[in-house]
């Protein structure tokens, strides 16, 4: 009998010391900012929407006057897809969800390599996410480098 309730307290103790290390690593994922843009208007911008690329989601904040925003997340995996329109002097970056009523956010204004570094680190976090891949292991730097590699296709400008 006190054999029983020994291997129960111990696989306890293993299972609670389990949980605090995927809560840690949640945490931690959920409070790094990989990449942060924001829009940019001719001549200024007054009220710029940021895209924050973390690394469980993306965060679009459109500012519309001086107190007032509009936050939208959607998580990496339920983004199917991320496009970038290329004008002369600026880029748009789309945001295709799974989940969303309109089904995708649009983000016009933003300078064309901080729209094709957040693009890449999307997709690089997609593919993490479909390889179920802990990202909480790396460092920031080293997490945006690897994000980097894994979407390095060409982009024609």
């Amino acid at each position: 009998m006190n054999d029983i309730k020994g291997s129960v307290t111990i696989d306890t103790t293993v299972q609670k010391q389990t949980d605090t290390q995927i809560v840690a690593g949640l945490v931690k994922k959920s409070n790094r900012i990989l990449a942060s843009i924001s829009t940019h208007g001719f001549p200024f911008d007054l009220f710029p929407n940021t895209v924050n690329v973390e690394e469980g989601r993306v965060t679009i904040i459109i500012r519309r006057f001086f107190s007032s925003s509009q936050v939208h997340s959607v998580d990496i995996k339920d983004i199917s897809n991320v496009f970038i329109n290329v004008a002369p002097f600026f880029a748009q970056l789309v945001i295709v969800s799974k989940t969303f009523t309109a089904n995708e956010i649009r983000i016009k204004n933003l300078k064309k390599g901080e729209a094709v570094l957040a693009r890449r680190i999307i997709e690089g976090l997609r593919i993490f996410e479909s390889k179920q891949i802990d990202t909480s292991i790396y460092t920031k730097k080293e997490l945006v480098a690897k994000l980097e590699e894994l979407s390095t296709t060409e982009i024609v400008t």
